[in-house]
């Protein structure tokens, strides 16, 4: 394989990254990548275990001098977050990604990058490999499904672990030392529908060029929501004329903030549909954060279906597009500028008769996602939806007092000569089901520098990942008993 990285150290962590971004490993499709560590593992005579749903559990013995002492635990997960641009070909089952160098980062062509979570796998394969010689016993745990509900945390068999100290290498800033983060909850509205033949003028309505980003982490940036924006622009419409939906898609994952959304509707009178969508999208654009600057609308004609949704059904899907609260719903009273509540609605998508609608809710307090379920609840019966809540995942709470966080402080300001930061996320980690867990588990969660993750803007910082790896070496040298 020919690296598109050279000459940047440590030299195995960036060519470990370019070979798991050659292999697909999107969420529920790991185990082509569960093969490759596998495979890493024998051919190192490791030990090595894999589970029914493609967890990886690898170990590698203690350096003779430091034979004795307690091990450590890395941990990420080695699924990515699918997202591409409209206008890229690009199957994520099949296809490698297309990296390219962009000054100091790393970065995909029109695709996520996956550097979320996969700097991580790659920094455990560099480790395990002996990049550090002398070192405790590491034990590392790759999960899957972390993307979509924290699923191979959930399955994973903790009775193999042995260590009492975690690091957990899933967090996207240089210098920021996560401390606790927010548990959450998915929620499906499907609306089922009653078709009836198609009758006025067709247009295919489009909404593209939004920012997106991570559904916890950017929550709070003011980023526009796609199927939010369709929204406004589907009852503005509808103020004015009849309308019927015949198509809505919108979104892919439902943690992140949907960049696109695109309708295509029935109408009684074209060009004045067109004039109405066209004047609420300039209004929407002047209020849109400089994040949002590339919005895009456009309003094209249409071949005529068969089919379009009754005027009831559109009156219910656009009540639930446009009703249903969503970002930054509470701030926390303890934490100062952290959001305590928030929901995204990520998806919304057409099958056949059914609109189906998939929201991600966060929280930092167990309750206060009890009440978010039970309010979507009450939405769903408005709306004449069918409810579903799937995958809740606990939140990690502060410890007021942490070894392992003292002494990766210690070690990134002797590094640095700066101040780590503590701090706690709105955002799911797996360190909430492993704490579950195993509670007396010293943990926390860090990495190098990654920029709009979840989004086909993803890039990786290669200078911070250098200055992590040598924080880390730094840290496991300071851990010496």
């Amino acid at each position: 394989m020919k690296y598109l990285i050279q000459n940047r150290k440590p030299i195995s962590v960036f060519h470990y990254f370019e070979e798991i971004c050659a292999i697909p490993h999107g969420s529920y499709h790991e185990e082509k990548l569960a093969d490759y560590l596998v495979k890493f593992a024998a051919d190192r005579g490791l030990f090595c275990t894999r589970d029914r749903v493609n967890n990886v559990f690898i170990k590698l013995p203690a350096s003779p001098d430091r034979a004795g002492e307690a091990p450590i635990l890395f941990q990420g997960h080695i699924d990515m977050v699918c997202e591409k641009n409209g206008n890229v070909a690009h199957n994520f089952l099949t296809d490698p990604l297309s990296l390219y160098l962009d000054g100091d980062l790393l970065r995909a062509r029109g695709t996520t990058l996956g550097g979320d979570d996969g700097i991580a796998v790659a920094m455990m394969l560099a480790l395990l490999d002996g990049e550090i010689p002398s070192h405790p016993a590491f034990e590392c745990l790759f999960t899957t499904a972390e993307e979509v509900g924290l699923d191979g945390a959930k399955a994973f068999d903790y009775s193999q672990i042995s260590a009492t100290r975690l690091l957990n290498l899933d967090s996207e800033d240089l210098g920021v030392v996560t401390a606790g983060c927010a548990g959450g909850v998915r929620t499906d509205f499907t609306l089922s529908c009653r078709p009836m033949p198609f009758c006025g003028e067709c247009l295919q309505i489009a909404v593209s060029g939004l920012a997106g980003g991570h559904s916890g982490a950017d929550i709070a940036r003011g980023r526009a929501n796609a199927n939010r924006l369709m929204g406004r622009l589907l009852q503005g419409l509808a103020n004015a004329q009849k309308l019927h939906l015949v198509l809505l898609e919108g979104g892919s994952k439902d943690n992140a903030i949907p960049r696109e959304c695109n309708a295509t509707v029935a109408v009684a009178n074209a060009p004045e549909a067109t004039e109405i969508l066209r004047r609420i999208g300039k209004e929407l654009a002047g209020e849109l954060s400089s994040e949002d600057a590339a919005f895009s609308l456009s309003v094209e004609p249409a071949a005529a279906p068969k089919q379009m949704l009754t005027a009831e059904d559109t009156a219910r899907a656009i009540s639930v597009l446009t009703n249903v609260p969503i970002g930054v719903l509470a701030m926390s009273r303890e934490i100062p500028d952290l959001v305590e509540t928030s929901r995204n609605l990520g998806v919304v998508r057409t099958e056949a008769d059914t609109l189906t609608f998939v929201f991600s809710s966060r929280s930092s307090v167990e309750k206060s996602l009890d009440a978010v379920q039970e309010e979507l609840e009450a939405f769903a019966k408005a709306a004449g939806c069918a409810v579903r809540h799937y995958s809740r995942y606990p939140g990690w709470d502060y410890a007021p007092k942490s070894e392992i966080r003292q002494a990766y402080c210690a070690a990134y300001k002797k590094v640095t000569g700066k101040e780590a930061v503590v701090t706690v996320i709105h955002a799911g980690l797996e360190c909430g089901i492993i704490c579950s867990h195993l509670p007396k588990l010293d943990m926390i969660s860090i990495g190098p520098e990654l920029y709009n993750i979840h989004s086909p803007n993803e890039a990786l910082v290669l200078s911070s990942v250098e200055i992590f790896w040598q924080v880390l070496e730094e840290l496991i040298a300071s851990l010496k008993a």
